[in-house]
């Protein structure tokens, strides 16, 4: 696994603009019905990372305005929640991402949600490249950290590892400090009442 400094990594030298999969009507990458983007190309290379050929930038096809239309389409659907942003690492790849948040913003406001997973942790997006900042102004909800195979857990809900969070960003911002979610214990009721 590596450990960039801040600003070591920028996305002007590591996207190639291409996805690796793009998956509309899933249940697994958040809350509810979602449309999930993943994109391609990955610097953290994390140990046992379960997505492992699309670490590669140049793994998939370019994203196209015909994919923007479909996906802005998609999140169309009464059922569909929102957008999940995945892959590869989605703060590396904002000239695609930026780009289609915007689009998600201008043409269904706050009605539809974003997810995001990130190996980077929310402490180290905020000493990020400008770039980086403005996706996360996007996102709702932000998985943060990289995948630890010792910390592997498969018990827990929307993360691999006891290391990620899920945090909710707009709370975060406001109260200047990182607000989870939801805790594991609330996670393990959901659903349950009566």
């Amino acid at each position: 696994m590596k450990n960039p400094q801040p600003k070591e990594w920028r996305s002007e030298d590591w996207s190639q603009h291409k996805i690796a999969d793009y998956k509309p009507y899933n249940f697994v990458d958040g809350e509810g019905v979602r449309c999930s983007l993943y994109v391609s190309g990955c610097l953290f290379q994390c140990e046992g990372c379960y997505n492992k050929i699309i670490q590669n930038f140049n793994y998939g096809t370019y994203y196209t305005q015909e994919l923007e239309d479909q996906i802005i389409q998609d999140l169309g659907a009464s059922y569909c929640q929102g957008l999940t942003l995945l892959g590869g690492e989605p703060f590396l790849n904002t000239p695609v991402l930026l780009r289609l948040c915007k689009r998600v913003r201008e043409t269904y406001g706050d009605t539809k949600d974003i997810w995001s997973w990130s190996g980077y942790t929310w402490e180290e997006l905020q000493q990020e490249t400008e770039d980086k900042l403005a996706l996360l102004e996007y996102v709702d909800v932000l998985v943060d950290g990289r995948f630890i195979l010792a910390k592997c857990d498969l018990t827990l809900r929307f993360r691999g590892s006891s290391n990620q969070r899920i945090i909710d960003v707009k709370e975060s911002k406001k109260q200047n400090k990182v607000v989870l979610y939801y805790q594991d214990d609330e996670i393990s009721t959901m659903g349950t009442e009566e």
